[in-house]
């Protein structure tokens, strides 16, 4: 991994892919807010999203992702009107290529709502493509211990999903897309 060669401001695509090499999902920004020794944080706000259908809609509202090196899962912090929520998925660690964020996604996410409670997803489409695509104990070991562990950091309190570092990164969010465009 690059890391050290990723800067804040930097400007890319993220690609979201099933586990058959399939892409299932594409965003048209992901701007680099912070670099960390594990993980990039990133921001957008209202962009793009094609489907792998072909449909095409916006984020609609601003969102702080994280990206991890070594974790079975990334984190979006939904910074919403009446509060931020949090859309976790079950995914493998991140790679970039080509100016792209490439991830594969698992099925199964966590959504942790505004008032603090939180919800799996997704369980009847995890089991679906684990039998269709035929998904190895160990995978299977690897994205149930990345759902435990995601659970297990919210529920300690992880400042990931603490508001006022998720703001603060927004603003850096605002500050780059300003300077970016003098």
């Amino acid at each position: 991994m690059f890391m050290n060669k990723i800067c804040i401001g930097d400007h890319y695509q993220i690609q979201c892919y099933k586990h058959n090499g399939k892409i299932h999902r594409s965003w048209s920004e992901a701007v680099v807010l912070d670099v960390k020794k594990d993980y990039i944080v990133f921001g957008n706000n209202k962009a793009l999203v094609i489907e792998s259908d072909g449909r095409t809609r916006r984020t609609g509202e601003p969102a702080v992702m994280y990206f991890f090196k070594n974790k079975w899962f990334n984190i979006i912090a939904q910074l919403k009107k009446d509060g931020i929520s949090y859309y976790c998925n079950i995914a493998t660690p991140f790679i970039i290529e080509e100016g792209t964020v490439k991830y594969i996604d698992y099925d199964l996410d966590l959504r942790i709502y505004n008032t603090g409670e939180y919800k799996i997803l997704d369980k009847m489409e995890y089991k679906y493509h684990k039998k269709l695509m035929g998904y190895s104990d160990d995978l299977d070991k690897a994205i149930k211990n990345g759902l435990a562990e995601l659970i297990e950091l919210y529920e300690n309190g992880s400042s990931l999903f603490a508001t006022e570092p998720n703001l603060k990164y927004y603003e850096e969010y605002l500050k780059v897309k300003k300077d970016s465009n003098k």
